[in-house]
Formats: C-alpha cells, structure tokens, sequence
C-alpha cells in the first residue's frame, strides 16, 4: 500500500472517529434525541450563508441538529435564476413553513474580496459578477473608501442587504405574503473575529416593510462609510 493511501485512510478513518466521538457526546445529554430527530425536522429558521468553512449557521446560532435549515454558498448570493437556491427557500416555507429566512454574510468574506478587487479564478467570476453589480449600484456610497478591508466589509454587509431584497422579490416568499403565512426575512453579519453576528437593520414581514428597512439599512451603512473617512482625516 502506498504512503499516500495510507494517509488518506488513515484522514477518513479519523473523520469516522470523531462522528463516533460527536454522537456519544449527544447521547450522553440527551439519550433519545437521535430518536426524536429521525421522526422529523421541525425547523423555525432558514439561514442562507456563506460557503466558508469558519461560518457553520448550527454553531453559530447555538442551536442542535434539526433547528435550523440551511443553505450556503460562495458569498451567500440570492440569484432569481439559481434554481438549488430557490428550490431550498420554496420547501422551508412551502413545506417546513419556516417562519424566519436570515441572510448571513461575513466580515472579510473571500467572495466579496475577490469580486471587489477584480481576481481572477475562471468559472467563479460568473458567479462573483453579481456582487459586483451590488457594487456598482452603490459607488457612490463607496467612493471615498480607497480600498482595504475597510471597502470588503461596507461591501460585505451591502451583498447582505441586496440578498434580502433578492429574498424579498422570490415569487416563494411573495406567494407566502400573499397567502397570509407569518415570514419574516433578516440580514444578518457575522464576524470571524470575535464569533458574534450583527444585526444589519434589514428585516421586513411584508412586501410593504421591505423598501423602509432598506433605506434604514443603507444608511447605517452610508455612516459606518462616512465615521471610517473621517477617522482617515483626523489621522492625517
């Protein structure tokens, strides 16, 4: 047997090892939560998040297998066209009758930094293309950031609240609306640093919520803008 096989088997053997080692644990608290999660899933929440591996929705939010819904990809975009994403949105609400959908972005996201500064990496920079539209649309709040981590997070946390308007614009969550079923949306930030989530001021239950919730959203983030340059100037 090759060195390099048995290095392999030897990762997999250890993956199996510590869901042994994860599984006791649980049954340990709770001897019949396998049962009881087996029987169904019951979730109140939907988390659309990020595809990185430092953003897990369970942990974060501190809530057990069965609590939480989840759908992630690269940035945590909410296209009309992507039919796994919409087909995710439709059964939690259709189905599950989630009652809370949460857009999660996160600071230093390397989605959003590679659609901000412009790399390179073949198939992704089609997907990338739509946070990039998101920073078009608002230049002109970003204009007077030159760039840095400064710029990723303002456009982290817009790449947000665009994705709750995405949300907001599905014909799941308008057909919901307009059935009466109790759906609120929710954009949430989560930082990497020190594990907690910021709420962005971009909720609404209804169609007629969203616009308002948008104008608070981006102004608060226009502040975040405008405190960040003028900390620039007071240092020069």
């Amino acid at each position: 047997m090759s060195e390099k096989k048995q290095s392999t088997e030897a990762t997999i053997a250890e993956l199996f090892a510590k869901n042994r080692n994860w599984a006791n644990a649980i049954l340990k608290e709770d001897e019949t939560f396998f049962q009881r999660l087996s029987q169904q899933q019951n979730p109140d929440y939907l988390w659309i998040g990020c595809s990185d591996s430092r953003v897990p929705a369970n942990e974060i939010l501190g809530m057990l297998p069965g609590d939480v819904f989840v759908h992630r990809n690269v940035a945590n975009v909410v296209v009309h066209t992507d039919l796994n994403c919409l087909s995710v949105m439709q059964f939690a609400v259709d189905v599950l009758k989630v009652r809370h959908i949460i857009v999660t972005g996160h600071y230093g996201c390397g989605g959003v930094k590679a659609a901000v500064e412009r790399q390179k990496f073949g198939l992704i920079d089609n997907w990338l293309r739509h946070i990039q539209d998101v920073q078009q649309k608002h230049s002109s709040c970003l204009q007077s950031l030159e760039g840095g981590s400064a710029l990723v997070d303002r456009m982290c946390e817009l790449n947000v609240i665009e994705q709750v308007v995405n949300v907001s614009q599905s014909t799941v969550v308008q057909d919901a609306w307009a059935r009466g079923q109790e759906l609120s949306i929710h954009g949430f930030i989560y930082s990497i640093h020190d594990g907690l989530l910021r709420d962005l001021h971009m909720s609404a239950s209804s169609s007629e919520e969203v616009h308002a919730c948008y104008q608070v959203a981006l102004a608060a983030v226009k502040e975040r803008v405008e405190r960040r340059c003028g900390e620039l100037d007071s240092g020069c």
